[in-house]
């Protein structure tokens, strides 16, 4: 008896049928598992800064600027005509003390205010640093076929390099610093050794940052106006703060602050405090205070924040000071949620808020400013794998980029005081709020970032909450 003749099977049959099983080490999500690891582990040591958005700047600046003869002769010749003019300006500055300074400072710039800095060689070696920033200043510009966001990326990392080695920071350039070490005998530096290693010690100890120091103590120096927490969920905490007057605003006051960093930066000292002049006049104050979110937090979403944030603190008061409207303030990025808070609530024909008023907020992150430098697509992705790894993005990683941002005022500045000077700056309440850092989640950072920072969903009305888009304009109440 002859066998049945095989049927034909096509290579794909064949394929799943020589194909073993995947085992889940061998399963996709395991290898990019791996990488995301690998991603993250680099972004601890990086503070979230991806190494590529910055090398990726670099090569499409040097890139295009190879293939520029033009602008490579126009900077050969802004660098030949910037030397001659340092060098006749020190030729007259050997036979004139009033010869007339070549390159200035950009407004804002302190690092050269001392009268020290007026005398031979020192104004010279600042003349020196001024024309080697302008040059580079020069030299980054914006290069046709450039991605524009790498031009200014480019131009800003480059002039932070320079800053890094100006004279101001080192100290046997650095007038004032010699003068001070030879008139006390080498004091000072002890004195600012002394306060490295303690600066040092407390960053390695994580024992720096709880908002009291120097005398600031929580709840009688900072964040000392009296009240009670009137509400609490997982969340945040809703404070209302005591009437200070005899008579008081029928409508209250909801301050929606930041959870970037703690609730009293408008609560601070009392003669720096918003919220103590508003009780003082008669307003009823309430305050949300957000909890500073771990690990376990890294699911909760920018909409979280609004429904058991802003809605539940409105739910509160409603229910506290019944059948009255409602004025709401927002500061920085509690400014940004109370926008998409009161959009939704005019879409949905809520009118409990009275008026909304936005302090150092943001809505529309089409021009965001500098930050935009530190924030693109492969930026984004590099912070995300590392807060997928913690749970949240921690504070230290955040006040680097702020730092950076202002590195002159609140790095350079401070180090040359407090190490080479050997002078404590005197804390103050600003600072002692600024110290109390908090931690951002995971889930709702990387929402804000992408959907806020990078597309701009909310001013372009592409932004949707539960599935509906709003937009930032007076809607009509629905029937």
């Amino acid at each position: 008896m002859m066998d049945k003749p095989m049927k034909p099977r096509s290579a794909a049959a064949l394929a799943r049928r020589a194909a073993p099983p995947l085992t889940p080490l061998m399963r996709p999500q395991s290898f990019e598992t791996v990488d995301r690891t690998a991603r993250a582990t680099a972004a601890r040591f990086t503070h979230g800064v991806s190494p590529h958005a910055q090398l990726s700047a670099w090569f499409d600046w040097a890139g295009h600027l190879a293939r520029a003869p033009g602008r490579q002769l126009e900077l050969a010749a802004e660098a030949f005509a910037a030397t001659t003019r340092l060098a006749h300006f020190g030729l007259r500055n050997l036979v004139s003390d009033h010869a007339e300074r070549p390159f200035a400072p950009e407004p804002g710039d302190h690092r050269f205010d001392d009268p020290a800095w007026g005398a031979f060689p020192y104004l010279f070696i600042e003349q020196a640093f001024l024309a080697q920033r302008q040059w580079w200043a020069s030299a980054t510009r914006d290069l046709r076929g450039m991605r524009p966001n790498d031009a200014a990326r480019v131009s800003f990392l480059a002039l932070k390099y320079l800053d890094a080695v100006s004279p101001s920071n080192i100290p046997w350039l650095n007038p004032v610093v010699l003068d001070r070490t030879q008139r006390e005998g080498g004091a000072n530096l002890l004195r600012g050794f002394d306060h490295f290693i303690e600066d040092f010690l407390d960053v390695a100890a994580q024992t720096k940052g709880n908002g009291e120091g120097d005398g600031f103590v929580l709840g009688a120096d900072v964040a000392a106006t009296p009240g009670e927490v009137v509400y609490r969920n997982h969340l945040m905490e809703l404070i209302q703060y005591s009437p200070a007057t005899e008579k008081v605003c029928a409508e209250p006051l909801l301050i929606v602050p930041a959870w970037i960093m703690k609730y009293y930066v408008l609560d601070l000292a009392a003669h720096h405090s918003l919220v103590r002049y508003l009780v003082e006049r008669g307003f009823t104050v309430f305050m949300i205070s957000w909890r500073n979110p771990t690990a376990e937090d890294r699911d909760i979403s920018l909409n979280d924040y609004r429904t058991q944030g802003v809605m539940a603190a409105l739910d509160a008061i409603t229910a506290i000071v019944s059948g009255r409207k409602i004025h709401a303030v927002g500061y920085c990025l509690g400014g940004t949620l109370l926008s998409i808070a009161a959009a939704t609530m005019a879409r949905d024909g809520d009118d409990r808020l009275a008026s909304v008023t936005l302090l150092a907020s943001q809505t529309d992150f089409s021009e965001p400013g500098d930050l935009m430098l530190f924030v693109d697509w492969a930026q984004v992705a590099f912070l995300e794998d590392m807060m997928w790894d913690q749970g949240y993005l921690d504070t230290h990683q955040m006040a680097g980029v702020f730092m950076a941002l202002r590195s002159n005022e609140l790095f350079w500045a401070r180090a040359v005081k407090e190490y080479l000077l050997g002078e404590r700056e005197r804390q103050t309440d600003l600072m002692a709020w600024s110290e109390d850092q908090t931690r951002m989640p995971y889930r709702m950072h990387s929402e804000y970032l992408r959907g806020l920072f990078l597309e701009n969903r909310l001013t372009a009305g592409r932004f949707a909450v539960e599935n509906e888009v709003i937009a930032l304009s007076v809607c009509p109440k629905k029937s």
